[in-house]
């Protein structure tokens, strides 16, 4: 295995860990929407929390992907054939999410409510098949010597699969409520505080049963048994730290630590995976590895040369956005008409 090998692994683990931190509140947000308001009023509010965020923040994932093509063509080829379904189903809940901030824009009363749950309903979606695919991924998946998925059903829906779905929608969702309260002022905010401290005791049974299966289901604990412990144990020491910030009303680490738990969770992903991209159930034989699965040399370093050119200026606009949106969003007022 080269250095620009291992290198772009982890770039693209890097950009799945921004995706999820970034576009992963904007979920919560967006499941909040129908769960967390309690009028139109409140929920433009949530809305407009993320208005001038999210769709900058989904071309991380439109990123990872078009880096998963250039530089582990084999990789992208087997898992994007082989989760076609699933991943369409992602694309789903991304284009009804994506649809609905337009349409409940310009839509009168009853309409725009149908948009609202077309916007929790997608952000809901997104994170939890992607949970199944990473989750039964991980899990290795019949495939063969050409990297070809001779799956069933029940290898991509299986009990470790759902909870791996459930467990990255509650995260996420509980990102969102720390962003909310972080970016709100009024009735919402205190309310987005609550729900997230009781969600959290929720979050740590759904922690120990994760634990378990990945121990038992995976061959972790077989390849890197250290790195595994230590990344389960951040998993948890970063969600005490949101929940005990979330009831002293520190928002920002709130926030901040949740947006790490879902990092942690993906770096213990990528650290299982180490050195393979793809595990196969029929055979460690026919496992897809880093160094197998690569571009050539020039490719990875023409595409090095690219990033470190291009991604000062992507990380300058990203944190330039979030900078000028950094106040809280007020409840609109609403005045009877005389």
């Amino acid at each position: 295995m080269s250095f620009l090998q291992l290198l772009w692994f982890v770039l693209i683990g890097v950009l799945f860990a921004g995706f999820f931190f970034l576009d992963g509140f904007d979920y919560g947000v967006g499941m909040a929407t129908v769960t967390l308001t309690s009028d139109e009023a409140e929920r433009d509010q949530t809305v407009r929390t993320i208005g001038p965020v999210w769709d900058g923040n989904e071309v991380w994932l439109i990123t990872a992907g078009g880096a998963m093509f250039a530089s582990f063509p084999f990789w992208y080829a087997s898992l994007f054939s082989g989760y076609y379904i699933i991943l369409m189903l992602v694309l789903v809940g991304l284009i009804i999410r994506g649809a609905s901030f337009e349409f409940r824009k310009r839509s009168p009363m009853p309409q725009k409510r149908i948009w609202d749950w077309a916007l929790g309903i997608g952000s809901f979606m997104a994170p939890f098949f992607l949970g199944i695919m990473f989750i039964s991924m991980i899990q290795g998946m019949p495939i063969d010597a050409n990297g070809n998925f001779h799956a069933t059903f029940f290898d991509y829906i299986n009990w470790f699969s759902v909870v791996g779905g459930v467990a990255l929608s509650l995260l996420t969702y509980l990102h969102g409520l720390n962003y909310i309260a972080l970016k709100t002022a009024g009735d919402i905010r205190q309310r987005a505080n609550n729900v997230a401290q009781f969600l959290y005791w929720v979050l740590y049974v759904g922690l120990v049963v994760f634990a378990l299966m990945l121990i038992f289901m995976t061959d972790f604990m077989k390849v890197h048994p250290v790195a595994t412990i230590v990344m389960l144990v951040v998993m948890v020491v970063l969600t005490i730290i949101a929940q005990v910030a979330a009831i002293k009303g520190k928002e920002l680490t709130a926030f901040i630590a949740s947006g790490l738990t879902l990092v942690a969770l993906v770096v213990l992903l990528f650290i299982g995976l180490f050195p393979r991209v793809l595990i196969s159930s029929i055979s460690p034989r026919y496992d897809l590895l880093i160094q197998n699965a690569s571009s050539t040399q020039y490719t990875l370093t023409v595409m090095t040369i690219a990033t470190c050119c291009l991604l000062p200026f992507v990380l300058a606009y990203t944190i330039w956005a979030y900078w000028i949106f950094r106040k809280r969003i007020a409840m609109p007022v609403i005045t009877e008409a005389k």
